[in-house]
């Protein structure tokens, strides 16, 4: 009985839910670990990528040291897409890297990102209900969500092969071709909320 009372009480509060494909991507702004203030509403027009970070991450260390994110950054950011980095880590967790030491690592790494952007309360990532480090969004040049998921389909970067998701839907956006995976499981640590 106390069980369904618990049950009944919670099943009328409201739950965060993930944003739809196919709808307008949730605005935001944050401060860039320059200082500089970025609002999504900035890039209007432009296809934008998100991905969450975490460098202490193993699965995140991973695809920038095997070149796997720093090569799609550079290839896509040379064809004009927008591609925003977010550390939604608290500032109490021991994965919490300050600015300066975030920009130093990714400068080793060789990242090619338009902003790493700072989200320590995590309203950002909750907002998108960002799970996993890396987990990447795209959203389209009109605004809207059209990927939500991994970076490939290698988890465990164990493969010759892979399916990079991220190239696959830039490669159709900037054709002017439907997504053909618009949704994929997200690999990586958790977000240190």
């Amino acid at each position: 009985m106390i069980a369904m009372a618990v049950f009944t009480a919670s099943a009328g509060m409201p739950v965060p839910s993930a944003p739809e494909i196919g709808k307008p991507a949730p605005g935001f702004t944050l401060t860039d670990i320059t200082g500089a203030s970025h609002q999504l509403s900035d890039f209007k027009g432009k296809t934008v990528v998100l991905e969450w970070t975490n460098p202490n991450c193993p699965f995140v260390q991973r695809v920038y040291r095997d070149g796997i994110m720093t090569a799609v950054q550079k290839e896509y950011a040379q064809k004009g897409v927008v591609w925003l980095v977010v550390n939604s880590t608290n500032t109490n967790h021991r994965d919490f890297l300050a600015p300066e030491v975030l920009k130093e690592k990714f400068a080793s790494w060789k990242a090619g990102f338009t902003a790493l952007l700072m989200d320590s309360d995590g309203k950002v990532g909750k907002l998108y209900d960002a799970k996993t480090t890396p987990h990447m969004f795209v959203i389209d040049k009109n605004g809207s969500l059209v990927y939500n998921g991994a970076i490939d389909d290698d988890p465990r970067g164990e493969n010759d092969t892979k399916l990079n998701y991220v190239s696959a839907v830039l490669n159709a956006l900037l054709a002017g071709k439907p997504v053909a995976t618009s949704v994929t499981k997200p690999y990586g640590c958790s977000v240190k909320y």
